[in-house]
C-alpha cells in the first residue's frame, strides 16, 4: 500500500504543513556577546557571519545567565523556573524551582514538533538530566530521548573533555572513536549530517528539527593542533586592547547605539600592562586556544550549512543560532589548566606558566583568565553565573530562513529571550501548544514570538517585561528600564557569609545606556521602588525562592536524591557499565573497597577500576602487582600511589581504605595484610564524572590489557563527607 494510505487500525502519522521549513537550533557554551566576528568580536566566524547575511542578527537577546536553565528555557519556552532549573542541574535543592526535573506540564519543542509530523534529533550537550537519573538505570523519561528527541548523541553533563568526550548514544553509553584528528565538535557535525541525510532518504517529505548543542566554549578549552597555530600570536595585544578593538568593530558594524559606551574593567581584573612578560605570553596562549576551538567549532557549522545546501535544503531550513547560553566565564581568579581541580585546589600563576605549551591539547582541561572573559563580553559589565548585569545574559542571536525571511543582514534591537524561540517556531509553521500531552495538562508558553520583528525593524518590542535570577545575582527588565542587585562579589568569589535578600539594587535605562554603565538609582527612586515590588512579584508567580547563592555547599549530593540507596557495602561486577559521579560511592574520608581477582598468570594485567580521567581521579589496575593511584589533581606532588607484591597464580583480595578523618591514612592490603601506607590530604572533586569497574577509563590511549588474569567483583563501602 502507498505510504499515504488511510488505513483502517494502524494509529494515523501526523503530517506537517505543505513546505513546512526544516528547523537547525544551534547553542554554543560559555561565548560573551563581543566573542565572535558576528558580533564584532576578534574571533573569526565567518560561517556563522554568512548565515546572518542571509538573514538576521539581534543585539539585545537575552539567555539566564547559566547553562542548564537556559537550556531548560529555551527547550520548553517557559521561564528556568517555572520549569524547575533556577539553577544547573549540579545544584538542584528541594524547592519548586530548583528541583532539575523539567515537568511533563511543559513539554519541549522536539516533543511538540514531533507530534506534528517532524523527524527530530539532539547533537551535542544535555544537562538537563537529573543527576540521581543520569546513570545506568535511568529513568530515561528526561533524557533528551524521553523529551521528544528520537535521536541523541552527545554527552549527559556540564562539560566533556573534546579529545576523550564521555558520549551518548540514545540511551547507551559509548567510547569515542579513536583517529589521530579526532575532536567532538567535528564528530557532532560528521553525526548530524549523516543523520540529517538518513531522514531525507527515509522520509523526503516530512521536515525535521536538529538541536546542535557543541560544548564549545566551556572549558575545557582545546582545539586540533593545526587550528591552534592558526592563532599564534593574535591575542598578544592583552584584553584591555582587546576589548577597545572589539567595541570599535561593534560601532563600526551597527551592532551598538551611538550612546553606547564602553564600561570600565572592574577592580577585581588586573591591568594587561600589570603582568609579567611570562604571565602575559601564558595568558595569551589561553585565549589562543579559545579562540581556536570557537573557530573549528563555526568552522564544522559551515560543513553542516554546506551540506545542507548540497542537498537542497538550506532554502527551507529555519536557523536559529543562539551565541552563548550565557556570557563569557570569569569562574577562576586567575583561570585555570586543570577544571577537575574545581572544589580540591586553586592554581596559582606560579603554577599554571610553565605549562603553557600543553595549553589547548589533549593534556590541558582548563579556561583563560577572566581578564578575558570580561573582553570576550565587550561592551557589557559582568559575566556567566552574574544575572543582574548585561554581562551575564546578553548573548546574540542569528535567525536566517532564506526562504521565509526577507531580510539579509539586517539588525534587530528589539529585547527577546530564549523563552522566545518555542513560541517563534510554532507561529511560523502554525501550531497551537496542545492543551494536553501524554495526558498533562500543558502550562502555558511565557516567551513572545519574535516573528512580529523579522519584516519590521523598528517595530515596538513585544516582549517588554522579564526578570532575571541567578544564585542571588537579580533584575527585572521593563520596557527599556532594568533593576539590578549590585553583586557584593567578583565572579571568582567566595559566598560564604553573603545574603543575597540584603543586596543593594541599581537602576538603568538602556534606552539612553545600552551597554547598563550607570547607576541612576538615586535620581530615579520610586522607579525603582516599582521595579522591586514587580520582581517580588514575579519570584512569587514563578517560583523564585528560596533565593541563595550557595552553590559549592550544594555539590554535595545530600541535597536531592541519590541513584544509590540502601546502606553498606556494594558489590560491582566489572564490565562497561560507566556510572556517572552521583552513582558510584564517592571517595571521601572512610571509603573503601576490595577486589576480587583471579590471576591465571605470571605478570598478570588488567583493570580494576577507573574513576575520574588523568586530570583527576582515581584507578587500580594490576601490572603484576596490584596498584592503586589517588591523583586527585592530575598534578604530580598531590598524587599517592601504593602497590603490592607481584601477585602469584591464585584468587586474591586486593583492599583499599581511606582513614575517618582529613588528612586521611590511605592503607593497601593483600589477602588482609597489610602492604603499604600512605596519607591523603585531597579527594578527587564531586564534579569527576565517570567511573568503570573492570575496563578502562575513556581517555586512556594505551589501556592496560587484560591478559593473565581478571576482575570477578569490586566491594565499595562509602565514606562520608
Amino acid at each position: 500500500m502507498a505510504n499515504d494510505q488511510e488505513w483502517q487500525h494502524y494509529p494515523p502519522s501526523a503530517r506537517p504543513a505543505e513546505g513546512a521549513p526544516n528547523i537547525l537550533l544551534v547553542l554554543t557554551d560559555d561565548v560573551g556577546f563581543g566573542a565572535c566576528s558576528t558580533f564584532g568580536g576578534l574571533i573569526p566566524t565567518p560561517h556563522l557571519d554568512a548565515a546572518a547575511s542571509r538573514g538576521l542578527r539581534y543585539n539585545a537577546f537575552h539567555t539566564t545567565a547559566m547553562c542548564s536553565p537556559t537550556r531548560a528555557a529555551l527547550l520548553t519556552g517557559r521561564n528556568h523556573h517555572s520549569v524547575g532549573f533556577g539553577a544547573i542541574s549540579n545544584y538542584s535543592v528541594d524547592a519548586p524551582g530548583y528541583t532539575s526535573i523539567l515537568p511533563k506540564s511543559a513539554a519541549s519543542v522536539a516533543r511538540l514538533l514531533r507530534d506534528a509530523g517532524y523527524d527530530t534529533a539532539m547533537f551535542g550537550k544535555n544537562h538537563n538530566t537529573p543527576e540521581w537519573e543520569a546513570g545506568p538505570l535511568g529513568p530515561y523519561d528526561r533524557w533528551p530521548l524521553g523529551l521528544g528527541f528520537n535521536y541523541f548523541y552527545g554527552f549527559n553533563a556540564a562539560q566533556t573533555d573534546q579529545f576523550s568526550p564521555a558520549l551518548v548514544e540514545n540511551l547507551n553509553p559509548i567510547r569515542p572513536a579513536r583517529y589521530p584528528d579526532y575532536h567532538l565538535d567535528r564528530d557532532l557535525a560528521d553525526r548530524l549530517i549523516h543523520w540529517s541525510r538518513v531522514q531525507r532518504a527515509m522520509r523526503p517529505d516530512h521536515p525535521f528539527f536538529a538541536y546542535l548543542a557543541p560544548g564549545t566554549l566551556h572549558e575545557p578549552h582545546q582545539a586540533p593542533p593545526d587550528w591552534l597555530a592558526r592563532f599564534e600570536g593574535a591575542f598578544d595585544q592583552g584584553w584591555d586592547a582587546a576589548r577597545e578593538e572589539i567595541f570599535a568593530r561593534q560601532k563600526a558594524m551597527g551592532l551598538l547605539p551611538d550612546h553606547a559606551v564602553l564600561t570600565p574593567r572592574p577592580a577585581y581584573l588586573p591591568a594587561w600592562d600589570s603582568l609579567s612578560p611570562e604571565a602575559r605570553a601564558f595568558h595569551a596562549r589561553q585565549m589562543e586556544a579559545a579562540a581556536a576551538q570557537l573557530a573549528h567549532c563555526d568552522h564544522q557549522f559551515g560543513r553542516i550549512l554546506a551540506a545542507l545546501d548540497e542537498d537542497g535544503r538550506l532554502e527551507n531550513t529555519l536557523i536559529f543560532f543562539v551565541q552563548g547560553d550565557n556570557g563569557a566565564c570569569q569562574e577562576y581568579q586567575h583561570g585555570n589548566t586543570n577544571y577537575d581541580l574545581y572544589g580540591v585546589v586553586t592554581e596559582t600563576p606560579e603554577q599554571m606558566i610553565p605549562k603553557r605549551d600543553l595549553v589547548g591539547g589533549r593534556d590541558y582541561h582548563g579556561t583563560y583568565h577572566p581578564g578575558w572573559g570580561w573582553a570576550m563580553n565587550t561592551p557589557l559589565a559582568e559575566s556567566k553565573q552574574i544575572a543582574s548585569h548585561l554581562g551575564g545574559i546578553r548573548n546574540g542571536l542569528v535567525v536566517s530562513w532564506p526562504k521565509g525571511i526577507a531580510a539579509r543582514g539586517e539588525v534587530r534591537g528589539q529585547f527577546g529571550h530564549v523563552i522566545d524561540i518555542v513560541p517563534t517556531i510554532l507561529e511560523l509553521i502554525g501550531l497551537d501548544l496542545p492543551k494536553a500531552v501524554d495526558g498533562h495538562d500543558q502550562q502555558p508558553i511565557e516567551g513572545t514570538s519574535l516573528a512580529y520583528s523579522f519584516a519590521h525593524p523598528t517595530a515596538a518590542e513585544a516582549h517588554d517585561e522579564q526578570y532575571f535570577e541567578m544564585l542571588g545575582n537579580r533584575g527585572l527588565y521593563q520596557r527599556g528600564w532594568m533593576a539590578s542587585t549590585i553583586p557584593e562579589r567578583p565572579p571568582f568569589g567566595d559566598t560564604s557569609g553573603l545574603t543575597p535578600l540584603t543586596y543593594d539594587w541599581g537602576l538603568y535605562d538602556l534606552t539612553r545606556d545600552w551597554s547598563q554603565s550607570t547607576d541612576i538609582a538615586p535620581d530615579h527612586p520610586e522607579r525603582l521602588a516599582a521595579l522591586r515590588a514587580r520582581f517580588e512579584e514575579c519570584a512569587l508567580r514563578y517560583g523564585l525562592y528560596p533565593i541563595a547563592n550557595d552553590q559549592v555547599a550544594r555539590l554535595n549530593h545530600d541535597f536531592r536524591p541519590r541513584p544509590l540507596t540502601g546502606e553498606g557495602p556494594r558489590a560491582y561486577p566489572p564490565g562497561e557499565t560507566r556510572y556517572r559521579n552521583a552513582a558510584f560511592p564517592e571517595m571521601l574520608p572512610g571509603w573503601q573497597a576490595e577486589a576480587l581477582v583471579e590471576i591465571t598468570a605470571q605478570d598478570a594485567t588488567f583493570p580494576i577500576l577507573h574513576s575520574g580521567s588523568r586530570f583527576g581521579g582515581a584507578d587500580m589496575v594490576v601490572k603484576g602487582a596490584a596498584v592503586f593511584t589517588l591523583n586527585p589533581t592530575g598534578r604530580p606532588e598531590d598524587r599517592v600511589t601504593l602497590a603490592t607484591a607481584k601477585l602469584a597464580p591464585g584468587i586474591h583480595r586486593i583492599g583499599v581504605k581511606f582513614g575517618p578523618a582529613r588528612p586521611s591514612e590511605v592503607v593497601m592490603t593483600c589477602d588482609g595484610v597489610e602492604v603499604a601506607r600512605a596519607v591523603a590530604d585531597k579527594f578527587p572533586s564531586p564534579m569527576n564524572p565517570e567511573t568503570f569497574v573492570g575496563a578502562p577509563a575513556i581517555d586512556d590511549e594505551a589501556p592496560v590489557p587484560a591478559s593473565g588474569g581478571r576482575l570477578l567483583r569490586l566491594t565499595v563501602t562509602p565514606g562520608r563527607a
